[in-house]
């Protein structure tokens, strides 16, 4: 099918309430988000004109806890998407069993053309507009794509002028300002940890495969230095101006500085260029989509060779190409477990913050694993009980988990 994200991440859904047999008014009240927002910002820019931004929060579902989902500042940013991601971060939650449910905001805005000044501006208008339906123990936002710690600590910030000293108002935090040793790794570290335990059913090591990471943000370059320190030979990575390929294994802690000195990867020196298209499609044992959604599609799905794709992105993969990858044979590790890292050690922030006791990496990292490998353990569980593919499997197990939850709450 073709379609916008809501429509494709609904076609997802419907496939695991057929499997289900759920009464199908039930099914919508599932579907339904509880609240949608939408707001005007209106700031000024630093050259004295007036900024005109859109603003939204989608609330989806709350029966497992109070709505958890992230922030992204980005040009392609409207209600459609904004809903389809706050559906996926409901069942996400529930796949990986932390008592929050599903929300997700954004701002339609591109970040670059923004200076620090002005990016706080906005920041604080949204919360202006916002905070009355956010809150530790209702809503918690969290970085998102074109956001990190630093609107996250403008975020509390604004809140608590309001309603007082409030760290748990939202997660992603800078560790100095009450955030989680750990959580900027997170989403990555989850990644290979679902990679790990998933070659570890097949008798294989990350150090025994290739991998592809299309994308070189947050998740993607602590995934690649995650699997470099463990051996594992990562032949191609990219950014928005493209990507680099080097058959022997790229020195990612060599390339990390390059990036760190131009801002891309691409003029790393002595490997060969390649554009993100002919990334996804290169020989290798495991692709990691960790950029923009709907990467793979009716168009290359065709063309993928990749053995296992791990969807470190949101929604990277339509259903046309899932249902082609299904019937190849190659096994897809659904983002609504794979990325789940990083809402996970958001869960054990938020937790901090509530106990007001921190914990140290240490015991971040271990109960990350502890909670991705469970995670992933009942999924494969749910996957032969059912006799269906991994992504369907997952869908499955967290419509069980909020449906179960939504009941014995007397809402149906």
């Amino acid at each position: 099918m073709t379609g916008s994200a809501y429509e494709q991440t609904q076609f997802f859904l419907d496939k695991a309430f057929r499997i289900l047999k759920i009464d199908p008014r039930f099914e919508m009240a599932l579907k339904t988000p509880g609240r949608e927002v939408r707001v005007e910002l209106v700031i000024d820019m630093d050259d004295g004109s007036i900024g005109n931004f859109i603003g939204y929060r989608v609330q989806h579902d709350d029966s497992r806890g109070p709505y958890k989902g992230g922030l992204r500042y980005h040009p392609d940013v409207d209600i459609d998407e904004v809903r389809s991601l706050a559906s996926l971060m409901t069942w996400k939650t529930a796949v990986i069993n932390i008592p929050f449910g599903g929300a997700k905001g954004g701002i339609t805005c591109n970040p670059k053309n923004l200076s620090d000044r002005e990016k706080q501006r906005l920041t604080r208008a949204f919360v202006d507009k916002i905070h009355d339906i956010i809150g530790p123990h209702q809503d918690i936002p969290a970085p998102d794509m074109g956001t990190s710690a630093k609107e996250m600590a403008w975020i509390m910030h604004e809140y608590s002028a309001r309603h007082g000293f409030t760290p748990g108002v939202v997660t992603g935090k800078p560790v100095d300002l009450f955030g989680s040793p750990g959580r900027s790794a997170a989403t990555g570290r989850g990644v290979v940890i679902t990679l790990q335990e998933h070659l570890r059913r097949q008798g294989k090591e990350l150090r025994e495969c290739r991998f592809v990471i299309q994308g070189f943000g947050n998740v993607g370059s602590w995934a690649a230095s995650l699997l470099h320190e463990q051996g594992a030979k990562v032949l191609a990575i990219s950014d928005v101006n493209g990507g680099i390929y080097d058959a022997k294994g790229l020195d990612i802690p060599a390339i990390l500085k390059t990036v760190d000195c131009d801002g891309t990867c691409v003029y790393h020196p002595n490997v060969t260029r390649i554009s993100n298209e002919d990334l996804l499609t290169l020989d290798t044992d495991v692709l990691i989509p960790a950029a923009l959604g709907g990467v793979l599609n009716s168009d290359n799905a065709g063309q993928v060779k990749a053995r296992i794709i791990a969807e470190a992105a949101n929604h990277p993969t339509t259903p046309e190409a899932d249902s082609l990858f299904i019937d190849k044979g190659i096994v897809v590790l659904p983002d609504i477990l794979c990325n789940a890292g990083g809402v996970t050690v958001s869960y054990f922030e938020w937790v901090q913050n509530t106990q007001n006791y921190p914990w140290e990496e240490e015991i971040v990292n271990q109960r990350l694993k502890e909670r991705m490998i469970a995670a992933y353990q009942d999924m494969v569980a749910t996957a032969s009980h059912h006799e269906t593919d991994l992504r369907t499997a997952a869908f499955i197990l967290g419509i069980e988990r909020v449906a179960r939850a939504t009941i014995q709450r007397g809402r149906v």
